[in-house]
């Protein structure tokens, strides 16, 4: 199938190509030279003929080449992040080289963008909340995921401290849903993938040496140029060959978790001509990393990389771009810290910021028996594993007068395969949570825990019945001594042993048309998205324990009953309960289709109006198949011994069941732009987006049968913003008041009868109004000392919010609990400031990062406390192709927390917003767990450059 897509979509561009090489010979090149006011060359300066797309970048000497350009005269835009764009004019025959100094311009006002905007203009010109980050910028930071580099962008909350994958980001108070749910991600202009929701798309994202550089759009015109995305567009774009044949070495060692873990990595890239004439270029690049992981397990948590490599062929009237990605990567993300304190939220006992939570390395088989057919073999050292392999194809063509036409293609294949433990939650052995989890609630008699790799006793635990009627279960612990007894006594780790399959099948395009005339443009568009998605998840796939303790090990249980006779409960392993919930298997084709238009309108020299709009249709077609679970069995399970527990339970497979669902929305987005001089400009928008659900929304409905209840519907994001831009000669200053309305946000929830059937409350709304006001600015004290600062002040309060609550007997018991006039969860101030000093070959950066107090739920049952954090990067050019680079990521080796899981393991931990304040003023003194930044890390980076 997806052959067949390949052909029918890469062949006519190829075949058009070929028509056209005859034309190549009628043409002439335009070529120069890029430096600066100290005549120092500006690696990457775009150079476009004015009207079109065609264009170079500069080499590493600054000299660019603009191949088979007609005969004529020509106007030429050159721009560079932080630097001045100049329009100067140029003709074909050429007279001789051109020599193209550029002035320095911190605001970088002046840099031509393309995401978020009808046609490449600045962001002087534009009425769009956008900013962006060069080359120069990225290799300065040593992030800790691609998402980690948004974190220099204004208004944007970036929590990765899971690690490189997992993580979240959200923009202008649109929170709900978590993850990337209101964002698009993409690379070179499409998404990474088509529908989120199974795999969020920072698992297949890397940022590496062929990045140059990343575009970020803030909402607004992301409503209609971005599919389903009204909270913003981050766009990282991929480097290009120029001219002559360049590249770039890095090699970087590293110490993580406070410097006790290594970390090695190499990135590469290189590119240049593959023709005499230079009309085609090619790049290639990537990187390959193997590190322990800041949080070590005892087994690498991250080891992998990838390859990425264009073709670009430049002629006359286009060009044509041929581009594939390979990635091979294994990463996990990491768990949570038992915590304690509330109003000073801190590890529990012995646990500090780089302690791992994560059960050490353990391997287990889940037989076909069990599961009903399928064997499965689960190593928690295969960690993460995510593979993409994606192709794609630009084509962008003039013709006429005024007219461009852009196509981008992309076919991708996907594939996720996750085997770590997650949730970690404490559990005390002695009381009935820890029997109900893992079904041996009135299993009454003796149970033993022990370490299974020496047989060493921690002591035992027995449950009896009541003492008379009316009364509890009773459980009697005798010389009990698990390890952790200063953070939880009596306790273990519950570990659930997820497994999960992912295979996501991507076609995505993106087409637009563009008419220019002398004082505007048009442009209208088709996106279209079609994904084959399964999954197949057992959650878990068994249960283990461990030690409550940094590497936690395995603890085994015995079970002797009132009768005397002894059973095991866990494997050697410490595994028990194999095939955990059964499998669920899922299916779905899903079909996004966009139509969108934009008008631009110079009014007049200074006044700029755009407006678009946008309609897309959803349609998802699903089968599904859900576990049904059997008797157990009684003649010795799959190992054939009685005496043996943990692998008797028995699944098999309920009917194939289908459903349909579409859905239809409409959104739109007008902006004008007043250059008030040549140095100050304001803007103002309104923008009603749309946003339609997620595709884990409908798996998780499937696989508890109510889909023939759920309605589907899109949630409606109205947002208001005006943007004052200035810029002197030593300063520069965009500031961005901004509101925004969320409304009609669905909040499913599903439950479970006293029959174990699911059944779903009544469906309730939620809207959330946040206002704030985003800073972008800079200010060059001298020619050596300049200071960056980003930052966002937000309110954002709930004026519909309401949950339920289960209790014990079904829907009639169940409670409506409303928060209306509460403050939104993790909305807060943020702010980054980053003085940086240069003198002749040295550079050195500060990166201070402060997060604001947050409200850590709806319901205000407690708040984050805000906190600092401070990034220290130096380099020194030796000469002009050695660069030695060092950094140190959290200084001070803050405990910054960005997320948290509620008392009670699991599955109450996983509640947050059930949590309330009569829970914590009724057991202040409660372990609960959180998610800190990341623990101070040391980097030192060798760069070569030819």
């Amino acid at each position: 199938m997806q052959k067949n897509r390949l052909t029918k979509g890469v062949i006519p561009f190829w075949v058009l190509f070929l028509l056209c090489v005859p034309l190549f010979a009628q043409t002439g090149s335009i070529s120069g030279r890029i430096i600066d006011a100290k005549g120092e060359a500006l690696v990457g300066a775009t150079v476009i003929i004015k009207g079109t797309n065609k264009g170079s970048t500069a080499d590493q000497t600054g000299a660019f080449t603009i191949s088979n350009v007609d005969n004529g005269p020509h106007a030429l835009v050159v721009s560079f992040i932080g630097y001045k764009t100049r329009e100067l004019a140029a003709s074909v025959p050429q007279s001789g080289n051109l020599a193209i100094t550029l002035e320095s311009d911190v605001s970088a006002l002046d840099e031509v963008v393309v995401t978020g905007v009808f046609d490449r203009r600045t962001r002087m010109e534009s009425s769009v909340a956008i900013s962006t980050l060069n080359a120069r910028q990225l290799e300065a930071v040593v992030p800790n995921s691609a998402a980690d580099l948004l974190k220099n962008l204004p208004g944007v909350y970036v929590n990765t401290s899971r690690g490189e994958v997992g993580n979240a980001i959200y923009t202008r108070g649109l929170n709900l849903s978590g993850g990337f749910f209101y964002v698009s991600m993409q690379e070179d202009g499409l998404p990474i993938m088509g529908i989120t929701g199974l795999v969020n798309p920072d698992g297949y994202l890397r940022a590496d040496a062929t990045i140059q550089k990343v575009e970020g759009v803030r909402g607004g015109t992301a409503s209609i140029l971005g599919p389903n995305a009204p909270g913003g567009i981050f766009n990282y774009v991929s480097r290009t060959g120029g001219t002559k044949l360049e590249g770039e070495l890095r090699t970087r060692l590293g110490l993580e978790g406070n410097g006790r873990h290594p970390y090695y990595r190499g990135d590469f890239t290189v590119g240049g001509p593959l023709s005499a004439d230079k009309s085609l270029t090619f790049n290639i690049g990537g990187f390959y990393r193997h590190a322990n992981g800041a949080k070590y397990p005892g087994y690498p948590l991250s080891y992998g990389g990838q390859v990425k490599a264009n073709i670009v062929k430049n002629y006359s009237s286009g060009s044509l771009k041929l581009y594939g990605k390979f990635l091979d990567d294994n990463t996990a993300p990491f768990e949570f810290t038992p915590t304690v304190d509330f109003s000073n939220p801190r590890p529990a006992g012995s646990f500090t910021n780089t302690s791992s939570t994560l059960i050490q390395s353990h391997q287990f088989t889940v037989p076909g028996s069990i599961t009903g057919g399928k064997t499965f073999e689960y190593d928690t050292r295969k960690v993460g594993a995510y593979n993409d392999k994606a192709i794609g194809l630009v084509w962008e063509q003039q013709f006429g007068t005024g007219w461009t036409f852009t196509n981008n293609v992309k076919l991708s294949s996907k594939d996720h395969i996750a085997q770590t433990t997650a949730v970690v939650f404490p559990f005390r052995v002695d009381q009935p949570t820890f029997y109900g989890v893992t079904s041996n609630i009135a299993r009454f008699g003796t149970y033993n825990f022990y370490d299974p790799a020496t047989g060493q006793s921690y002591g035992t635990v027995q449950q009896l019945p009541p003492a008379g009627a009316g009364q509890p279960l009773r459980f009697i612990p005798s010389n009990l001594n698990l390890p952790g007894g200063d953070v939880l006594p009596n306790a273990l780790f519950y570990n659930p042993n997820p497994y999960g399959e992912v295979k996501l099948n991507d076609l995505i395009n993106q087409a637009s048309l563009t008419k220019r005339l002398d004082k505007m443009s048009f442009t209208a568009g088709l996106y279209y998205a079609s994904t084959k998605a399964t999954r197949l998840t057992m959650v878990p796939a068994a249960q283990s324990f461990a030690t409550v303790e940094d590497r936690p090990r395995s603890v085994a249980v015995r079970y002797t009953n009132l009768a005397g006779a002894t059973f095991d409960l866990t494997n050697a392993n410490g595994i028990t309960n194999l095939g955990g919930s059964g499998i669920y298997n899922n299916e779905a084709r899903i079909n996004q289709t966009a139509g969108f238009f934009g008008h631009n309108w110079e009014i007049t020299d200074k006044l700029n109006l755009d407006w678009g709009v946008r309609a897309e249709k959803f349609v998802i077609d699903s089968k599904f198949t859900t576990p049904r679970r059997l008797a157990d069995n009684t003649t010795g399970g799959a190992d054939g011994n009685t005496s043996t527990l943990y692998d008797v339970r028995v699944w098999t497979s309920n009917p194939e069941q289908t459903f349909k669902k579409d859905l239809l929305t409409v959104s739109y987005s007008a902006g004008l732009n007043y250059k008030v001089t040549e140095n100050m400009a304001v803007y103002g928008r309104f923008s009603q987006g749309r946003k339609s659900p997620d595709l884990s929304f409908f798996m998780d409905i499937a696989n508890q049968q109510l889909t023939s209840d759920i309605a589907v519907e899109a949630q409606s994001i109205q947002m208001a913003e005006l943007g004052l831009k200035m810029r002197k000669e030593k300063y520069s200053l965009f500031v961005t008041p901004f509101y925004t309305l969320l409304s009609n946000v669905p909040n499913f929830q599903i439950f479970q009868n006293p029959d174990l059937t699911y059944y779903a409350p009544p469906r309730v709304y939620q809207k959330i109004r946040t206002a704030g006001v985003e800073l972008e600015g800079t200010y060059t004290f001298t020619p050596n000392f300049s200071l960056r600062a980003v930052g966002v002040f937000q309110n954002s309060k709930a004026l519909n919010y309401a949950v339920y609550l289960a209790k014990t007997n079904g829907p009639q018991d169940d409670e409506r609990v409303t928060f209306d006039g509460n403050f939104n969860d993790n909305v807060g101030t943020m702010l980054t400031i980053t003085p940086t000093y240069t003198v002749n070959k040295f550079m050195a950066s500060i990166n201070y990062q402060y997060m604001g107090k947050r409200w850590a739920n709806v319901g205000n049952a407690f708040e984050l406390p805000a906190f600092s954090a401070f990034d220290l990067n130096t380099s020194y050019r030796f000469n002009r192709h050695f660069q030695l680079n060092g950094s140190i990521n959290n200084i001070l080796n803050t405990y910054g927390i960005m997320g948290w899981a509620a008392p009670g393991g699991f599955p109450a931990a996983l509640d947050t917003q059930g949590f309330t304040k009569q829970m914590l003023e009724a057991n202040t003194q409660a372990i609960y767990a959180t998610l800190p930044i990341m623990p101070r890390a040391y980097y030192l980076t060798l760069s070569y450059k030819f």
